[in-house]
């Protein structure tokens, strides 16, 4: 303990030897160690031919909404209807849920409401 307290070099230098250690660590990590930060969605489109954004509002976005939410893993859900008649929902999950059984578990519930939307919803998909 006396050596290093006399020669303040060596510790300044067994200091820089341990950052450079760490920082070479920390730079070869697999990028698969890190964890996943961006919470899985599905996207749920749909498209309303001759309708405004009310009409895609009644006819569309709230009985989807209604037979989506309760989805397992489901954070909060957001919805936007446009004036050409186009209807897109977005399903946000909690990290760490499957996107490929979230997104089945959405297309579970939408094809429930299919006898609920108009003709045109369903030609137009």
């Amino acid at each position: 303990m006396n050596k290093i307290l006399s020669r303040p070099v060596l510790a300044i230098v067994i200091s820089v030897i341990i950052t450079l250690v760490g920082l070479l660590g920390l730079l070869n990590l697999p990028v698969t160690q890190y964890p996943d930060i961006i919470p899985p969605s599905v996207i749920v489109t749909a498209k309303y031919t001759g309708a405004n954004a009310e009409q895609c509002v009644n006819a569309v976005i709230i009985p989807l909404e209604r037979a989506i939410n309760g989805v397992p893993g489901m954070t909060y859900m957001t919805s936007v209807a446009g004036n050409d008649g186009t209807s897109i929902i977005q399903v946000n999950f909690q990290t760490g849920t499957d996107p490929d059984i979230a997104a089945v578990n959405v297309q579970t519930r939408v094809t429930s409401v299919y006898d609920e939307m108009p003709p045109e919803v369903l030609r137009a998909g």
